[in-house]
């Protein structure tokens, strides 16, 4: 949970930053921008933090998962150990930035690097480093008036109801690649993960929100693409498994993965193929997963949704399936057409 209730600017620094693949040059300022003035500061305040609302949270990583070797990481170390080295390493971040654009659609823009103190996550107080891209001019009007007189100016500049691109990293789990949160939204591309991969590297963090997140991923795949290769499984069975599986994450505040196999699949040939699955999405994907942690709240609300309970027969009925499996019956019959029969107590 983040809060910036208590937060200030202490630092703001500014560059910008072009495509190098396209012949854009890189300006470094050497000074510190003013951001004394009140309205100024507020005005900031909602362009760089608003936007950072998830709670999904990563951590530097590089080639061998050596997270020391990553240039995010050793400069916003450098910075945390002594903010006199603020703006020559906000030009080194600029630096990087500049080297990572590469790909010629990654578009030229202004890098901000704040230094906020008194940042608030989850219940701990420290410092944080804000690193973010305004990639995206608005025009905008200005109304002028003087006396009986008025005059209608334009101008272009940045919305700041848009934050691009942004990541905050925060002083804390320095052991383990600090504490990072992130924004992009200006591109969902393949080559606009270059902010994330390429200019950041960051990993997920081993954390109950990914742990609940990812093998909720998992359980669903499984379902929805291993199982019926093994096994004769109805859609509507494939459905009770998948509300099962979220049924026992909102039933359980901790997760245990032999408890959640026994109560979701109890076949135990069905588990069996579950565990061989798992194992090997892990390791093709990289993923690693605490077989019990305390169930993520926030990564629920948000994996659930995934996790579809509509029956779709032909072009001519959805029927959605959200309680007991005992309650809907499949058959064919005497002319070889195939139904579902539907059992209920109560009309609405």
């Amino acid at each position: 949970m983040l809060d910036f209730t208590d937060s200030y600017i202490e630092k703001l620094s500014v560059h910008q930053v072009g495509n190098k693949t396209n012949g854009e040059d890189l300006y470094l300022s050497k000074s510190l921008l003013d951001v004394s003035d009140d309205k100024l500061s507020d005005l900031l305040f909602t362009y760089f933090l608003k936007p950072f609302t998830s709670v999904e949270f990563y951590s530097f990583t590089f080639s061998n998962e050596d997270f020391t070797l990553n240039p995010i990481y050793n400069y916003a170390l450098a910075i945390f150990e002594s903010t006199k080295k603020f703006q020559e390493k906000t030009a080194d971040i600029a630096k990087h930035l500049y080297d990572m654009s590469i790909h010629p659609q990654i578009k030229s823009g202004d890098l901000f690097v704040a230094y906020f103190s008194k940042v608030c996550i989850d219940d701990e107080v420290t410092d944080a480093i804000g690193i973010f891209k305004s990639e995206n001019r608005q025009a905008f009007l200005k109304l002028n008036h003087a006396e009986n007189e008025f005059a209608l100016h334009y101008d272009d500049g940045i919305n700041i109801e848009k934050l691009d691109k942004g990541c905050l990293i925060f002083n804390t789990n320095k052991e383990h690649g600090y504490k990072i949160s992130i924004v992009d939204k200006s591109n969902k591309s393949g080559e606009a993960q270059f902010w994330k991969e390429s200019f950041l590297n960051l990993k997920p963090c081993s954390d109950d929100y990914h742990y609940t997140k990812d093998f909720l991923n998992i359980a669903k795949n499984f379902v929805t693409k291993q199982l019926t290769e093994e096994f004769e499984v109805s859609k509507a069975d494939q459905i009770d498994l998948l509300n099962k599986s979220v049924e026992y994450f909102k039933t359980h505040e901790t997760f245990e993965k032999k408890e959640f196999e026994e109560i979701v699949f109890q076949d135990k040939g069905i588990i069996k193929s579950f565990r061989n699955f798992d194992e090997q999405y892990r390791e093709t994907n990289d993923v690693e997963i605490a077989d019990s942690f305390d169930v993520s709240a926030p990564a629920l609300k948000k994996q659930a949704k995934i996790f579809k309970s509509v029956l779709k027969l032909d072009k001519n009925f959805h029927i959605y399936i959200h309680g007991d499996r005992e309650m809907i019956e499949q058959g064919i019959d005497k002319d070889g057409r195939k139904f579902y029969k539907i059992y209920y107590k109560d009309e609405r």
